[in-house]
């Protein structure tokens, strides 16, 4: 990966002239990384920077989350701007109606998940599930390593069932572990499904920005059809570019609404 900004020069011919679609994920890349979901709120600089470039003729917004569509759509509180929650699995544009891959039956296994859990670790001290309906995140940020290590020995004791027989999926990201329908679905997908949706007649150039391993589907999705960009320090990722935190991320989406406005 190359830092972005050394290279910004370049990139802003590239960007002048071309429809941008900017995606963009939620958690460390517009806000930073927080101990408990809840706290990690948007700041009004990074709502109007969006706001800002959803309101330029040349430039889409979407933000692409894990967290349910109707927690993410509240928590940046943008209207006529693209969301998608949990990884893609939910998704709303504008005027035009996504089908839902997720299957009656499948969610009702992700009810029975998620009460078995909620018995299993009652009482486990940092550890707690947080139900998007679709999926389930288990976040043990807060865990003592003791209680992480037996939480995961009474997740997995619950759910091998439901695995073996193919029911549901398991995924994990910065400290946390997701358990999923059994659907090829990812950001990846979703992504290149919006796009599909809203093609201009003029060239476009997507845009990406995200920092966890679920980012990393859109990263490849997009190889050599626009710009990936990580968030973090440089790892090992598909994405081109990187970018260090969120104080970056803004200077970055500044430097495209300029673009915008000229």
């Amino acid at each position: 990966m190359d830092y972005l900004f050394d290279n910004w020069d370049n990139l802003k011919e590239d960007l002048t002239n071309r429809h941008i679609f900017l995606f963009l994920d939620y958690d460390g890349t517009l806000t930073p990384i927080v101990e408990s979901p809840d706290k990690a709120v948007i700041s009004e600089e990074a709502r109007n920077l969006l706001k800002g470039l959803s309101t330029m003729p040349g430039c889409d917004v979407g933000i692409i989350s894990g967290r349910a569509l109707k927690d993410i759509k509240r928590m940046v509180g943008l209207e006529d701007i693209i969301y998608a929650g949990n990884h893609g699995l939910e998704i709303e544009v504008p005027k035009i109606r996504f089908e839902s891959q997720i299957s009656p039956e499948s969610l009702s296994i992700m009810r029975d998940v998620k009460e078995r859990l909620s018995i299993g670790l009652s009482g486990t001290e940092g550890i707690f599930v947080e139900d998007k309906e679709i999926i389930l995140s288990i976040h043990y940020r807060l865990a003592s390593q003791s209680s992480y290590l037996l939480a995961k020995k009474m997740i997995e004791e619950i759910i091998q069932p439901f695995l073996v027989r193919g029911k549901i999926k398991v995924s994990y990201g910065k400290k946390v572990m997701e358990i999923k329908p059994p659907v090829e679905w990812d950001k990846g997908r979703a992504v290149e499904w919006i796009l599909g949706q809203v093609l201009k007649e003029k060239p476009i150039l997507p845009i990406y920005l995200g920092d966890d391993v679920t980012d990393e589907d859109v990263f490849v999705a997009l190889k050599d059809k626009g710009l990936t960009i990580y968030i973090g320090k440089p790892r090992e990722s598909q994405a081109r570019y990187y970018l260090r935190d969120t104080r970056e991320v803004f200077e970055f989406l500044e430097k495209v609404l300029g673009l915008c406005q000229n």
